[in-house]
């Protein structure tokens, strides 16, 4: 039976990893899950105890291009598993699980403009934790699957729809969409990809549950 723990919990558990090598550790759930927030809370944490130790990498700096979307017709599905750069993502994992460590620029996603920004940030060398968050990281379908083995850490976040469905239109009403607008986001992109992140995922090693 797969631990069910509130996130206090998980802090103590990756307090308690081996630090003497770089730990990746995997946070996975369906858009509006708060991964984002959550990840931000344990990076803060772990760096107030152990300063420099932690830094998050997000799955949405990944995201194709909106130009390469509309030429793979996919972008009004933009946010579903197949409208992400998977091996791109694989190889950064590559090179932040080798030893020794160099520095790795990594791309941020930039909600404002809904864009993926190269570069926009460096995992320095000497960090020795790395939170990684994303809907699909722990998808068990490829291409996806490739990740887990970088993982030392796999962290599934359980809420429920009717939350998730609160949340998410909250987050397209602050970006002034219109009801149309909405309803596609929720109905035809957002839950539908929850809804694949709950059945097609795997092999984690710990449920946080809100």
């Amino acid at each position: 039976m797969i631990p069910k723990l509130k996130r206090d919990g998980i802090l103590l558990k990756i307090r308690n990893l081996n630090f003497q090598k770089r730990q990746l550790i995997a946070i996975a759930g369906p858009p509006g899950s708060g991964k984002t927030s959550f990840t931000n809370w344990l990076v803060k944490c772990l760096n107030q105890s152990s300063p420099g130790l932690a830094a998050a990498l997000s799955m949405d700096g990944f995201h194709f291009d909106d130009i390469i979307l509309k030429q793979m017709q996919l972008l009004p599905r933009k946010g579903s598993p197949n409208t992400f750069d998977v091996d791109g993502l694989s190889h950064t994992l590559h090179r932040l699980s080798q030893i020794p460590h160099t520095d790795v620029f990594v791309p941020l996603f930039d909600r404002d403009i809904e864009i993926a920004r190269a570069g926009a940030s460096v995992l320095h060398k000497d960090i020795q934790c790395i939170i990684v968050e994303g809907n699909y990281l722990l998808c068990n379908s490829p291409p996806w699957d490739k990740l887990f083995q970088y993982f030392n850490l796999k962290i599934m976040i359980q809420v429920d729809q009717d939350t998730l469905e609160k949340r998410l239109r909250r987050r397209w009403e602050r970006y002034q969409l219109n009801e149309e607008q909405i309803h596609h986001k929720l109905y035809i992109n957002d839950l539908p990809n929850g809804e694949f992140v709950r059945t097609n995922s795997a092999e984690f090693d710990l449920i946080y549950q809100q």
